[in-house]
C-alpha cells in the first residue's frame, strides 16, 4: 500500500474571501473553486493548500472548532516556504495579515516568521531548509 499526503484542508467562514486574502498576502494563485463556492484549492506544488467553507465540514457530519482571529491559534500552522520571508512577512502584513513574530534566523541557519491569516490561522513563513543543509 502506498500513502502519500494530498492535501490539507482549512474549514474558512467565507472560502472566496480567504481566496483573495492568500493571493494578496502571499501571492499564491487560484488552482480550483467550486461553482458552490464552498470550496477552493490554491497553487502550492505537489500538495495542495485547500479552503472549504464551515458549511461543508457540517455537510461531511465533521464538528469543528471555527478559526477565529480574535481566539487564540489552533495548534497546527501552515508553512510557507519562500525565498524572502521578510518580502512575504512584509506583504501579508500590509495585506491584512496580523503579525506575530517578524522573520529572524534561527539557530539551525533557517529565517522563519509568523502572521495570522484573515480567519486567525497561524502562517509561518520561512526559507528553504535545502538551501541550509
Amino acid at each position: 500500500m502506498t500513502v502519500r499526503f494530498g492535501y490539507t484542508i482549512l474549514y474558512v467562514p467565507d472560502v472566496p474571501a480567504t481566496v483573495a486574502f492568500y493571493e494578496a498576502a502571499f501571492g499564491m494563485t487560484l488552482r480550483f473553486l467550486h461553482e458552490s463556492r464552498l470550496y477552493a484549492e490554491m497553487e502550492t506544488g505537489a500538495t495542495a493548500l485547500a479552503f472549504a467553507s464551515e458549511e461543508m465540514a457540517e455537510m461531511n457530519g465533521v464538528a469543528i472548532r471555527p478559526l477565529r482571529a480574535v481566539d487564540l491559534a489552533q495548534a497546527v500552522e501552515v508553512a510557507l516556504i519562500c525565498d524572502d520571508p521578510h518580502t512575504l512577512w512584509d506583504r501579508a502584513v500590509a495585506a491584512g495579515a496580523s503579525p506575530l513574530t517578524p522573520p529572524t534566523t534561527r539557530p539551525w541557519g533557517q529565517v522563519v516568521g509568523h502572521v495570522r491569516d484573515l480567519n486567525g490561522g497561524l502562517v509561518e513563513l520561512c526559507s528553504d531548509m535545502k538551501a541550509i543543509a
